[in-house]
């Protein structure tokens, strides 16, 4: 099942999703800081297949930098953006930066917490076909070099 970390400084919100996802399966991790889940990212022995992340905890960028410390550890990592203030700029730059997705905690009128374990499902779906590709990869450069 897919390892997932939930990175957000509103205590709430991160302990609320990790239940939420838990009941659905997941292997869940939490961080309560950018310097947290940094420093998770890093010293995984594997790396996540998910990342959910609150795009500003004391910090507007803070969000963008767990996005790159996922994807520089595995480029395969899907990450999904949270924000309390969404805006078009942020959700361009981390969507350029190779962000899964970006959603706003505040919608009014939705189950955000549904709709994060939607967009958990369809990240897990992609990882799982963008690894099964690499792997089809492999076999053939194998089966090529045996040639």
């Amino acid at each position: 099942m897919c390892r997932i970390l939930i990175v957000d400084d509103e205590d709430e919100v991160r302990m609320a999703l990790a239940r939420r996802l838990e009941r659905e399966g997941y292997t869940v991790n939490t961080a309560g800081s950018e310097a947290e889940g940094l420093t998770t990212l890093k010293e995984s022995d594997h790396p996540f297949d998910i990342v959910v992340t609150d795009m500003n905890m004391g910090d507007p960028h803070s969000g963008v930098r767990i996005l790159e410390g996922a994807v520089s550890r595995d480029v395969f990592t899907e990450v999904i953006v949270l924000t309390a203030y969404g805006n078009v700029a942020n959700a361009v730059e981390t969507m350029k930066r190779g962000a899964f997705d970006y959603v706003e905690k505040n919608l009014p009128g939705v189950d955000v917490f549904e709709l994060i374990v939607l967009k958990v499902e369809q990240a897990a779906q992609r990882r799982r076909q963008s690894m099964q590709t690499v792997r089809r990869l492999e076999e053939f450069q194998k089966q090529v070099a045996a040639e």
